[in-house]
């Protein structure tokens, strides 16, 4: 009898914490889509979902491996559907909130007492600092891959309130952070249970700051303009690891990280080996140093000193003997060329081909000049990668101009990356998702 009881009362509370808009709607959506602009000043990723009762929309700053969505409480938030996570409560065990605590002033959003609490970070900036765990109504566009639907309602959307101070650094006119990264209440996660999705979704970051790219919630097909349509069997697979130790700017010891990391085994440049440390591309278990991780709040892939030297020598080695000249540096990048002798391609500059062996030879992320170059000026175009320094907290750091242009799917249930290289080889990009139209 007690087993019996004790099933309901699991059952009703998993009923209550995803609470499904299927009681107020028939419609039930095959997946999730949501714009993604690059922000011209910041170079971060924002995008926009709507909350609160009466609804309002919000920007936030998109962060692959954040831990879960974060919202400035101090400002303007006024909904009557705001409901602070009691302690001990279901909502603060899925947040891994065990601490209680109270506010002392006039109950308001952000500011209540017996909730629990946990740690909002500013992972540009490396800020954290305590919030208080809450729902509210959060609405999305649903999808059927190839034209936006409508909207759909997650009513008790978990999330942590945090003080105005936590978006310096963050684009203008953000609300603050939209978290996809491993754990119970990322956006992903709560997406996926809300809806009985596939535990997958997929990032495509355009490189325009006047053109949208999209993030999937639910499994493909994928499509774009003109008639590109992209699905598992486009994709090359590379496992996920999990890093033992927290990544995040706070954290508490056992922690593991909520970022994705996949498994570099070498770098190649121009099909040629570098030599470099190798057990940097390793994961220390106990430290939590090293390895490779993919993220969204890093405008440009950053490498641990060494490998930065290893890898910028051999592509300086390559590119002078397709006669590219190397220029001063113009920062944030240590190595430019003039664009000379650089000739344009529908892949970018052509340029020295950069591979990131995953686990094996026949299975790599390789980065044409699209994603490797920047330019700075009409004459000036520079190696997109920055120089990490000797202490680098993760040795490679796949940053946001290398994942533009790429679909990325983030297979949770199968611990695996799937990526389709550049799109432009496929004469699409990802700011051709077609949100003009609804479907």
């Amino acid at each position: 009898m007690a087993t019996s009881l004790q099933f309901c009362f699991l059952f009703s509370t998993l009923i209550l914490l995803t609470s499904t808009a299927f009681a107020q709607q028939s419609f039930r959506p095959k997946a999730l889509v949501i714009p993604v602009t690059k922000d011209a000043s910041t170079l971060q990723y924002t995008t926009r979902i709507s909350q609160r009762t009466p609804l309002v929309p919000i920007s936030l700053v998109l962060d692959l491996g954040g831990q879960y969505l974060w919202v400035d409480c101090e400002q303007n938030y006024v909904s009557s559907t705001y409901r602070p996570a009691r302690c001990r409560s279901a909502q603060c065990s899925l947040a891994g909130a065990d601490g209680c605590g109270d506010c002392f002033s006039s109950p308001k959003p952000g500011c209540n007492n017996n909730t629990c609490g946990v740690s909002p970070d500013n992972t540009v900036t490396r800020t954290a600092t305590g919030g208080e765990i809450a729902q509210d109504v959060v609405s999305v566009q649903s999808t059927t891959g190839s034209n936006p639907g409508q909207n759909v309602t997650v009513s008790n959307f978990i999330f942590a309130c945090a003080p105005t101070f936590l978006l310096d650094g963050l684009a203008s006119g953000v609300s603050g952070m939209a978290g996809l990264g491993r754990t119970k209440i990322a956006l992903s996660s709560q997406f996926a249970s809300a809806f009985s999705f596939k535990r997958k979704f997929a990032v495509c970051l355009s490189s325009s700051t006047s053109a949208s790219g999209v993030a999937f919630f639910g499994d493909g097909p994928y499509s774009f303009l003109p008639g590109v349509e992209l699905d598992s069997d486009s994709l090359t697979y590379t496992p996920l690891f999990i890093n033992p130790v927290s990544t995040a700017s706070a954290f508490s010891q056992g922690d593991a990280s909520s970022e994705y990391f996949i498994g570099v085994k070498s770098i190649k440049v121009n099909d040629k080996a570098v030599t470099i440390n190798t057990t940097l591309l390793s994961i220390n278990t106990t430290s939590g140093v090293g390895g490779t991780k993919i993220s969204t709040v890093n405008p440009y892939t950053v490498l641990e000193a060494s490998i930065f030297k290893a890898v910028t020598e051999a592509f300086i080695t390559e590119s002078a003997a397709r006669n590219i000249s190397r220029v001063n540096a113009v920062a944030p990048f240590e190595v430019c060329f003039s664009t000379e002798n650089v000739l344009s391609t529908r892949l970018g500059p052509s340029v020295p081909e950069i591979d990131l062996v995953l686990q094996n030879e026949s299975t790599y992320w390789r980065i044409f000049g699209a994603n490797s170059m920047v330019y700075v000026s009409d004459n000036v175009v520079c190696l997109g990668f920055v120089n990490g320094g000797e202490d680098a907290r993760t040795s490679i750091v796949i940053g946001g101009h290398q994942l533009e242009d790429n679909l990325v799917q983030f297979d949770l249930a199968a611990s695996r990356v799937g990526f389709s290289s550049t799109l432009l080889g496929r004469q699409t990009t990802c700011s051709n998702f077609n949100f003009t139209s609804v479907a």
